[in-house]
């Protein structure tokens, strides 16, 4: 999950712990959901977010405990395992996503929601320049679903009409990319769904229509929100996530980073191994000019944990 802020707080108690394994949303934390889990701050670790104007930020749902992450990898590593002993089954190298915009309105005006079609066009294109540097992905603009329900506005994360908006309104398999755009709650940029054994109608990522590509989310409106939450759709998390433990972000060429970034500092470094904090990193939380790179780990388990999960 992305919140906006322009500067670290102190940390924040966030998450929804039953999500992880019921297809719940990966918010920049594994979110919980209504198929999936529900939103339960008590279950939490600490965790800074992005704020879009600098105010208080919230839970961030994308951020996991370290016994979250723990039952996660364990997942994970299992069906990696059953996937390359089933011969019969073919492991992808390329893929190209469909993508679902559902574009949610309060009242049917651009100024509460309605965007234009060029923003989801101008966000296709970025996906595309970020996920075509090491990784195997690409996307392809399916449909938009356009919808006025005043009751939907603002998407409200962890809410009861959050997952019936999702239950009336995700299209496709496992491997379709359904994104909400709205207004959000708690000033947060977006947050996205894990994937899990199994994924349900709550699964996807929602994404302030501001943040894309022609919007007016300050320093947040070059469409990398997205490109942030659809990593964590395909299983990464922060680079922050482990912070300078023994394994970091579960990805090996990720430099340990002890706390989020904001803005674009220079010369960040906070944990004592090799390397400098990764402040470019789509998975960190720094402004989307600054952000410009996956990492060749990273895009190597994006594909696994895709075949794992949504192949």
């Amino acid at each position: 999950m992305r919140i906006r802020r322009t500067i670290s707080a102190a940390g924040l108690t966030m998450m929804a712990a039953a999500a992880i394994l019921t297809g719940a949303p990966a918010a920049f934390v594994a979110a919980a959901a209504p198929d999936a889990a529900c939103y339960d701050p008590e279950a939490a670790g600490a965790a800074d977010a992005r704020s879009r104007n600098g105010s208080a930020a919230r839970h961030d749902p994308n951020e996991l405990t370290a016994a979250q992450v723990a039952e996660r990898e364990k997942d994970f590593a299992a069906r990696v395992s059953a996937r390359s002993a089933t011969a019969d089954i073919g492991i992808q190298a390329v893929i190209t996503i469909p993508v679902v915009f559902h574009v949610i309105s309060e009242d049917g005006t651009q100024a509460n929601g309605n965007i234009p079609d060029s923003w989801i066009t101008n966000q296709i294109a970025v996906l595309n320049a970020a996920y075509a540097t090491n990784t195997s992905f690409q996307f392809t603009l399916q449909s938009i679903d356009r919808r006025t329900n005043a009751a939907w506005y603002p998407i409200v994360y962890g809410s009861s009409t959050e997952t019936a908006m999702k239950a009336a309104l995700r299209t496709g398999g496992d491997g379709t990319l359904n994104i909400y755009t709205g207004d959000l709650s708690d000033d947060l940029l977006g947050w996205a769904t894990f994937p899990t054994s199994s994924i349900g109608t709550y699964d996807g990522v929602v994404i302030l229509d501001e943040s894309l590509p022609g919007g007016s989310a300050t320093n947040y409106n070059l469409g990398d929100t997205a490109t942030h939450e659809i990593g964590h759709w395909l299983n990464l998390y922060h680079t922050f996530q482990g912070a300078c433990g023994a394994t970091g972000d579960s990805v090996s060429d990720t430099p340990r980073e002890k706390s989020a970034a904001y803005a674009c500092p220079t010369g960040r470094d906070t944990c004592t191994q090799s390397g400098v904090d990764p402040i470019h990193n789509f998975m960190d939380y720094t402004y989307d000019s600054c952000m410009y790179e996956f990492t060749a780990g990273q895009a190597t388990r994006m594909l696994s944990a895709w075949n794992a999960y949504r192949a």
